[in-house]
């Protein structure tokens, strides 16, 4: 009796009414630190990445899962990619041979077979190649993400550098 119950329904109910919506957290910006369940690796990648697309692209803190796949595909890739050169593209086969006894006498060569980790790192390749576009990772997105004019009141980077070469009128001088 008179015991303390640590709950409090009241206050957790102020906490949470108080909470702004995930995508409007950090001000709407990907958070700089990545996740703590993704891998070194990964982690490593988050670090890299979310300061070039926070500079680059129109990612919103709502992106953050493609970022995070992104940096997760990475990882699954160099994983792959160091499976491969430990263990080479392909594996010989061999069908062991033993006498009546059961005892081994030797071993037939069958071929060779792939190394499964040659499909793990083409899946991850392709995965980072489609998740990387959609962030404005590679040449090409950026360039189809550079003429796309943002919402806002920002004006347009190519109106304002051909304003600022053309001598700010927006007629060309000759």
């Amino acid at each position: 009796m008179g015991g303390h119950h640590p709950y409090h329904p009241r206050k957790e109910a102020v906490t949470i009414a108080n909470k702004k919506p995930y995508y409007q957290q950090n001000n709407g910006h990907l958070p700089q630190r990545p996740p703590e369940h993704l891998g070194k690796t990964a982690a490593a990648m988050w670090r890299k990445v979310v300061p070039f697309i926070e500079g680059h692209t129109p990612a919103e803190r709502i992106d953050s899962s493609l970022v995070e796949a992104y940096c997760t595909q990475y990882e699954i890739y160099r994983a792959a990619y160091q499976s491969i050169a430990k263990d080479g593209i392909q594996t010989p086969i061999y069908k062991t041979l033993q006498d009546s006894s059961g005892s081994i006498v030797g071993k037939d060569f069958l071929g060779f077979k792939r190394n499964p980790a040659t499909s793990v790192y083409n899946d991850a390749l392709k995965q980072l190649n489609s998740v990387g576009s959609e962030l404005g990772l590679s040449p090409k997105s950026r360039a189809e993400l550079a003429k796309i004019k943002p919402d806002d009141d920002k004006p347009d980077v190519s109106e304002a550098m051909a304003k600022f070469l053309n001598g700010g009128d927006g007629h060309e001088k000759n």
